[in-house]
């Protein structure tokens, strides 16, 4: 079974997106801050981590820079999402390292797409 962390500081994206990954068959784990989301990631090893640009702590562009440039968690895919729309935020996020960057409000199926185009099933 796939694994998705979800970093994402507002409860009920966390929830409905963490809700929609389980009942699609994938293992998910979450984090609300930057912080966590490093340690998690750390400690769970998973495939892919979907990330919110404005987060606590550490914020999304960061935690995508540190998560690629360490070598116990540099292959897992990341997915950025945000609400954010500043012009140079797409940029920001891939020269971070993100593999993809999906806009909110998003389409689930969208997502599900890119998630599996990144990890499979």
């Amino acid at each position: 079974m796939k694994k998705i962390l979800i970093v994402e500081d507002e409860g009920l994206i966390l929830k409905v997106l963490s809700l929609k990954l389980t009942s699609d068959g994938y293992k998910v784990i979450t984090a609300s801050d930057g912080n966590e989301g490093f340690e998690t990631a750390l400690k769970e090893k998973p495939d892919l981590a979907i990330v919110d640009i404005g987060l606590p702590k550490i914020d999304g562009n960061t935690l995508c820079e540190i998560l690629k440039k360490d070598k116990r968690t540099k292959d897992i895919k990341i997915i950025v999402l945000t609400g954010r729309k500043l012009v140079g935020d797409m940029e920001k996020a891939f020269e971070s390292g993100a593999d993809a960057y999906i806009s909110k409000p998003y389409d689930y199926n969208f997502l599900l797409m890119k998630i599996k185009k990144l990890i499979g099933e």
